[in-house]
């Protein structure tokens, strides 16, 4: 099949601005010949949510707000963008060690039953069951993810959501079946990770055992912005996430958002000293219910999200518009799997906007990015420029462009 000279410009002036020839009589094509009766076929989006939730002292209403506000979370995670949606939940706690200083007397203790483990789904009777997440088709999801997020105030103090999440994501956990103590299983090949960190402190993390920042009685100081620079950097963990692959050698998309300690109205991260009768307690400014500033929150979040979209204060009275938010972010992938493409650059994504609008993107405009499949995983396509996939998007659909 021979294409008229320059006709296809007006089907895709994009694919053909350089030149009028069909990439199907290029040598070795094995483009075929007519349009495909079949339409690529987009896989149902896979998203695992890992909440890292703190489960110091002082977390308990914080985390029955949490719990309060799920229902909406969870409707808005099962009608987002378009797509249909394949999701599981899992529970960490920040509880990972204890390096502290009481009464004059060093002190340390690690949590080795938490430290990145995925903590067991409750039962109605609030006995541990053994299930250590719960999938999106579970009909007592609801219910069930109400229990596991409310962890209990018995956690560390020296909170470290960094490192916790870490320690659930690489070997030997990762790797190791549920059964046998691990959180294996728990990371679906080309399913997107999102990491969901609910604190009301600082984040505390360090690689190294035990960790190279003491914490004191005094409510007063905050050693662990004090000392910062002796933590694993931010960019260490970030460069850590960012290059997590599945075990087919699929890039992993990760999200991050935090409900943490920052400020209500912009969410800086800034100490200040608040004196009450009871005592002088370190917060962050404008979020009176914090125990600390949100610097290292802040900064990681960033690295995900130059907007903040991904970041909301733990002081919130209500965590409902927050849940919704995070629940955006997981609904729209800048990425999907496809299967049945033949050659991407004649793949042209239709986005159906708000509305009904209809935006037309291609890998040829440059709108779109291209991974090709490996062993045993599918193509995945990228979004990026203004066909940036949006939380209210209808449909999605990928097309062949041909001429015949």
């Amino acid at each position: 099949m021979k294409l008229k000279p320059c006709a296809p410009l007006l089907l895709l002036p994009a694919l053909w601005v350089a030149s009028c020839t069909s990439p199907v009589d290029e040598a070795g094509s094995t483009l075929p010949g007519k349009c495909q009766s079949e339409s690529p076929v987009v896989a149902p989006q896979k998203t695992d949510i890992l909440f890292v939730i703190d489960n110091s002292a002082s977390m308990a209403e914080e985390q029955a707000g949490i719990a309060t506000e799920l229902p909406a979370f969870i409707k808005a995670l099962q009608e987002g963008g378009g797509v249909t949606q394949d999701f599981r939940v899992g529970v960490i706690t920040t509880s990972v060690y204890r390096r502290i200083l009481f009464q004059g007397v060093e002190q340390y203790r690690e949590y080795p039953a938490e430290s990145g483990h995925l903590q067991a789904v409750p039962e109605a009777d609030g006995q541990p069951s053994d299930a250590r997440y719960i999938e999106s088709t579970d009909e007592h999801l609801l219910e069930r993810f109400r229990r596991l997020v409310q962890q209990g105030t018995a956690g560390s103090g020296q909170e470290s959501p960094f490192e916790a999440v870490r320690l659930a994501v690489s070997e030997p956990l990762a790797n190791t079946s549920i059964g046998e103590g691990g959180n294996g299983g728990f990371l679906r090949d080309g399913a997107r990770l999102l990491v969901v960190v609910v604190t009301d402190e600082e984040d505390c993390s360090s690689k190294l055992r035990p960790p190279p920042v003491t914490v004191p009685d005094d409510t007063s100081v905050d050693k662990c912005s004090e000392n910062a620079a002796l933590l694993t950097t931010v960019d260490e963990y970030f460069e850590f996430f960012s290059s997590l692959r599945d075990s087919k050698g699929g890039r992993r998309e990760v999200l991050w958002a935090t409900v943490g300690p920052v400020a209500l109205s912009d969410k800086r991260a800034e100490l200040v000293l608040d004196v009450t009768p009871q005592g002088t307690y370190v917060r962050n400014v404008d979020c009176p219910t914090s125990y600390g500033p949100g610097h290292r929150h802040r900064a990681m979040s960033e690295k995900f999200d130059t907007k903040f979209d991904n970041l909301d204060s733990i002081c919130r009275a209500s965590y409902r518009d927050t849940l919704l938010g995070i629940a955006e972010l997981a609904a729209v992938a800048q990425s999907l799997d496809v299967v049945n493409l033949p050659d991407p650059r004649l793949a042209q994504v239709e986005l159906t906007r708000a509305g009904g609008t209809v935006e037309r993107c291609s890998v040829a405009a440059g709108d779109l990015t291209y991974e090709p499949s490996g062993e045993e995983r599918p193509a995945r396509i990228y979004f990026g420029g203004s066909c940036l996939r949006r939380a209210d998007d209808e449909k999605v659909e990928v097309k062949v462009i041909c001429a015949g």
